[in-house]
């Protein structure tokens, strides 16, 4: 079981989240909703963690690939659903950018893996209605 801790720290809406091994993380609300910007709005973390999530296993899947990967950077952008109470993420794109000496190949099938198979943070968007979409891009 994850156990979590939040805290009230900074104005109105500026909240430290700690996970139990210590790791802080900050959140806040834009400051047209009474926001100070303390921290990273809780629906762009859903975005943060799809980036880190489908990391771990691109970078995992590629190394049993036996791939030279020497970066790694991922950009997401997401679009939210207009709905005037709760507002979902619909589209989300993920973009790999790899550098090293990659098969380009099994980069796009290690992608897929986990955003299809692996990753929990990525299957969980897909339950919520989000669509996911993704582009690998490597340079050597």
């Amino acid at each position: 079981m994850a156990s979590i801790e939040l805290n009230l720290v900074n104005g109105q809406y500026g909240f430290e989240a700690k996970d139990q091994s210590g790791h802080i993380t900050k959140m806040d609300t834009k400051p047209e909703m009474g926001g100070q910007d303390f921290g990273t709005r809780p629906m762009e973390l859903l975005l943060e963690a799809l980036a880190g999530c489908s990391s771990v296993d691109v970078v995992s899947i590629l190394s049993k690939q036996k791939q030279d990967l020497q970066g790694l950077k991922v950009l997401v952008n997401g679009e939210r659903a207009a709905k005037d109470d709760l507002s979902l993420w619909k589209d989300i794109q993920i973009e790999f950018q790899l550098k090293g000496d990659i098969d380009p190949q099994k980069a796009e099938k290690a992608v897929s893996l986990s955003i299809h198979k692996y990753c929990s943070v990525a299957a969980t968007l897909v339950a919520a209605g989000a669509e996911i979409s993704t582009k690998v891009t490597i340079e050597k």
